[in-house]
């Protein structure tokens, strides 16, 4: 009996010694082993359930699960580069265990007054650095920094809602500050997209309120052809600018909005978000040396073709075309500028240099 004792002892300190050995990790169940990890670009057709990764060994579907670890990259935006580790699945597919990123990119110094708050959706053209964000006000170009706060929102994705908060930069961008997940209900229609608040906690979107605070800066490029009678666009050294025309913009010598014209613009940043221009400068040779006789004034009604320059006018009308002196220009009326397409009452004379010379511009 007591030699039975020992042997139950001696058994029962063997399995206390066997379990001290085994691997904590042996103890518990894994939901998830890592057969392999794998590198490369994210593709447009990624969602919030599916990410779809180019590879040098060819494309690849892996899932997103709720387990997913994704604390070290939720920026999951066409082209961001990415290492995934994977494991296989029961349902066949391959499943992201762990997502981190591989690039990183410089910082650039936020002016926190002039934060704003904006809701929307990402657009599909949005890649890893900026992000194309479709909100009630337009379509807004907001940078991405490695100091951007993504800790709101599980994955970023196109296509889904997102509440963010953006400041201007020192290189003249708007910069994602935070970004998180919203419950808006986001619906397009033929006038642009329409974003409601679902919650009344949300904040709400920004006022076209313009904060004439915001010290001024300067940019110089070339107006990008997809520019209209509001919205400036400007190819500068640093990529594509937009900028808001509106009332108090000074285009007096910078008026004509054609492709490739060269221009510098003071802007500042409006409480709506958008960079604004306060003054739009070109570079017109406004030098009237003509004598103009005012027994050859007439009206004309017609439309800005695209060879306008900012010393000549080439007007469109039901008679053909005409082209016209700018050196003569007195008045602007009911326009902010000239694109091409635009419907335009003119007032003109004809010089002694045989030119007809406008004097004054009316929107139609």
């Amino acid at each position: 009996m007591k030699k039975l004792r020992i042997v139950k002892m001696i058994m029962m300190i063997c399995l206390i010694i066997g379990m001290a050995v085994i691997p904590v990790n042996e103890l518990n169940v894994q939901a998830a082993e890592v057969i392999a990890t794998v590198e490369g670009s994210v593709l447009s057709e990624t969602t919030h359930e599916l990410l779809y990764l180019s590879t040098k060994e060819g494309n690849m579907e892996i899932k997103i699960d709720s387990t997913t670890d994704a604390s070290g990259c939720k920026l999951l935006l066409t082209g961001q580069e990415i290492r995934v580790s994977v494991s296989h699945g029961s349902d066949g597919y391959l499943h992201a265990v762990k997502i981190t990123n591989t690039t990183t990119t410089p910082g650039i110094s936020l002016d926190s007054s002039t934060k704003a708050t904006v809701t929307g959706t990402i657009n599909k053209k949005s890649n890893s650095e900026i992000i194309y964000f479709d909100t009630s006000y337009g379509q807004m170009e907001l940078k991405l920094d490695p100091t951007t706060d993504i800790s709101g929102c599980t994955v970023l994705v196109s296509g889904k809602t997102y509440e963010i908060v953006c400041a201007r930069g020192s290189d003249a961008y708007m910069h994602a500050m935070s970004i998180k997940d919203s419950s808006a209900t986001v619906t397009t229609t033929s006038t642009g997209t329409v974003v409601t608040q679902n919650l009344s906690s949300l904040t709400p979107a920004p006022s076209s309120a313009l904060d004439s605070s915001v010290v001024t800066m300067s940019v110089s490029g070339t107006v990008v052809d997809k520019t209209k009678e509001n919205l400036l666009y400007l190819s500068t050294k640093d990529g594509e600018m937009q900028f808001v025309i509106d009332s108090k913009t000074d285009s007096r010598n910078g008026m004509i909005l054609m492709p490739g014209t060269k221009l510098t613009v003071t802007f500042y940043h409006g409480s709506d978000a958008y960079l604004h221009a306060a003054v739009i400068q070109g570079n017109p040779k406004y030098t009237l040396s003509a004598k103009l006789d005012s027994d050859t004034k007439s009206t004309v009604t017609g439309t800005v073709k695209s060879e306008t320059t900012e010393n000549t006018l080439f007007l469109d009308t039901q008679h053909g075309e005409m082209e016209l002196k700018m050196d003569a220009l007195e008045s602007v009326k009911g326009c902010k500028v000239l694109i091409a397409g635009k419907k335009i009452v003119i007032t003109c004379e004809r010089g002694s240099d045989a030119y007809m010379h406008v004097t004054s511009i009316t929107g139609a």
